[in-house]
C-alpha cells in the first residue's frame, strides 16, 4: 500500500477518489468519442448531409509577415497555410492537413475545401471556427465523398497582433494549434 495511506492526514477515500478520477480521465482520453457539435447557424451544414466522422488535429497555423493591402507602410501576419496531423477518436494518426486547405487520409484519398462560414472561437486566442465546402476530391477512400467540413473546438493557432514589421517582411510564424474537424457526406 502506498505510503500516502499510512499518513492519517489524508483519508483513503480521498486518495482512491482522486485515483478513480485520474484513471477515468486517462480512459476518456484514449477512447474519446466526438459528439455532434452545437454551432451557430453560419456554421451549420445542410440538412441533406450527415456526419461521416470526426478527427482531431494537432499542428501549426503558418503566417507570413506582409505589408497591409490598404497601407503598404504597415505590416501584419497573414495566414498562409495549416500543417497538422489528424487523429481518430482513439488517438491513432489517420492523415494530415495542409495548404489548400487539404485533408489527406492515410488511405490516399483527399478533399480540398473552400471557406463558406467563419465565427470567432470560444477562446479569444484561438483560430476561428470554420465551415468549408468540398471543391475537389482525389482518390478513393474516407475523404472521397466528403461534402462539408467544420473546424471547431480550436485551441491556439491565432497570430499575435504585433511583432510584424518591415524587418520581418517575408518571415514565417508557426503558431501551435489544436482543433476538431467534422466531416460530412450527402445523406444516402
Amino acid at each position: 500500500m502506498p505510503n500516502i495511506l499510512k499518513n492519517n492526514n489524508v483519508p483513503a477515500v480521498i486518495v482512491f477518489g482522486w485515483l478513480a478520477v485520474f484513471m477515468t480521465g486517462c480512459a476518456t482520453d484514449s477512447s474519446r468519442r466526438f459528439s455532434d457539435p452545437v454551432v451557430p447557424d453560419t456554421l451549420k451544414v445542410s440538412q441533406t448531409e450527415v456526419r461521416s466522422f470526426a478527427a482531431s488535429a494537432k499542428g501549426v497555423q503558418i503566417y507570413e509577415c506582409r505589408a497591409k493591402k490598404d497601407d503598404a507602410t504597415q505590416y501584419e501576419w497573414v495566414f498562409k497555410a495549416p500543417e497538422a496531423d489528424l487523429f481518430d477518436a482513439r488517438g491513432k494518426k489517420i492523415g494530415r492537413h495542409y495548404g489548400g486547405p487539404t485533408w489527406e487520409s492515410s488511405d490516399g484519398s483527399k478533399v480540398v475545401g473552400e471557406v463558406k462560414g467563419r465565427e470567432p472561437s470560444t477562446d479569444a486566442n484561438a483560430a476561428p471556427w470554420l465551415l468549408l465546402s468540398a471543391k475537389k476530391h482525389e482518390g478513393n477512400g474516407v475523404f472521397s465523398r466528403v461534402s462539408s467540413i467544420q473546424r471547431l473546438e480550436t485551441i491556439g493557432g491565432k497570430a499575435s497582433a504585433g511583432g510584424c514589421d518591415q524587418s520581418s517582411m517575408g518571415k514565417e510564424l508557426r503558431v501551435p494549434y489544436r482543433a476538431v474537424y467534422y466531416f460530412y457526406v450527402p445523406k444516402s
